[in-house]
């Protein structure tokens, strides 16, 4: 039965050292959770970006919190590139396994399927095969030349904010499908909202098509503007003052330790 907890409870559940899976920037990213993870000092977290990050992924490398990151990409979009990333990969600060949009879905895919990996066209003459070894280029046992083939991807925890939930834990995703995904996919799922409702999202078959059933998720906490400064589809637009101004602050580590701070504080303060 999922819980309805409180925001710091929501993140102590999360261990160090676990495989945390995060979504794109405009499809719900906790960043309330961000923050009260960074607060507990959580350390040694291996990210999987589904299939990009950006603010997020790059505020818990710049805290110090990563071991390894599966990404396609992590950009601030058009207010540049992730300076905390992009310094710690030039430092070799962690374990980087390069990726594609595709072979990121598919490897999740697989993990809800129960099966150890799923196959994907495209990625056969590019570089990304020299890096990624876990990746095989077989024969298509069926025909049709080679195919490769990606390992599943099961995520320790799956991490995301969204609108609303009931109180039996049924989350409102809308068209967001690739939470659903990560949720299918992943051994727990936490969840943060903007609010709790009375009524039952699974009521009818209309409101139903955009619910994940609450069957997948572990836990729940309120956490109004929980994905601030970043986009809530229906809710809020994304604060690009705020995120240019990160993305200035962020480029000297000086910078990001003062922009953390504020960041932690005005958290404390909406929560």
């Amino acid at each position: 039965m999922t819980e309805i907890v409180s925001l710091e409870a929501l993140a102590a559940r999360i261990l160090p050292g676990q495989s945390l899976a995060i979504p794109l920037e405009n499809a719900g990213v906790s960043m309330a959770a961000t923050a009260a993870l960074i607060e507990a000092g959580v350390t040694g977290l291996r990210l999987v970006c589904v299939p990009t990050s950006g603010m997020q992924a790059d505020l818990l490398i710049g805290a110090g919190a990563v071991s390894a990151v599966e990404t396609s990409a992590v950009s601030l979009g058009e207010a540049g590139g992730a300076p905390r990333f992009t310094a710690a990969v030039r430092a070799r600060q962690f374990a980087l396994s390069d990726s594609t949009c595709p072979a990121v879905l598919a490897g999740l895919l697989a993990a809800q399927k129960g099966v150890p990996f799923m196959p994907i066209a495209g990625i056969i003459g590019s570089d990304l095969l020299k890096v990624r070894p876990d990746w095989k280029v077989i024969d298509s046992p069926v025909g049709g030349g080679k195919v490769v083939v990606v390992p599943a991807i099961a995520p320790d925890v799956a991490l995301f904010h969204a609108p609303e939930a009931d109180r039996a834990g049924n989350i409102r995703i809308g068209r967001h499908r690739e939470l659903a995904a990560m949720a299918y996919a992943a051994k727990s799922t936490l969840v943060t909202v903007e609010r709790i409702v009375d009524r039952d999202l699974l009521a009818t078959e209309d409101s139903a098509a955009g619910v994940l059933p609450a069957l997948y998720v572990d836990a729940v906490a309120i956490a109004e503007r929980g994905a601030w400064p970043l986009p809530l589809w229906d809710e809020y637009e994304r604060d690009r003052a705020e995120v240019s101004r990160y993305a200035a602050m962020a480029r000297t580590e000086d910078g990001f330790r003062a922009y953390l701070s504020a960041f932690l504080s005005h958290r404390e303060q909406v929560a």
